[in-house]
């Protein structure tokens, strides 16, 4: 990973990142993420699957 793909600022406070604990500031910051993670707080969409379990375009209504 080259220098410019990493953030120059926390991604959870904006202060500058420190080495052992990268991309993040401190411990603080990083468990805070961590426990963002494990309480379901960042979420991917998904689009909903039809009932035989395929991915399928709603049907509209008749």
């Amino acid at each position: 990973m080259s220098n410019s793909a990493r953030p120059d600022r926390c991604p959870i406070c904006g202060k500058p990142p420190a080495a052992p604990h990268a991309p993040f500031c401190g411990q603080g910051c990083r468990d805070r993420d961590l426990l963002a993670w494990l309480g379901e707080s960042y979420r991917i969409p998904a689009r909903e699957t039809g009932e035989d379990g395929l991915d399928s375009p709603p049907r509209p209504p008749l």
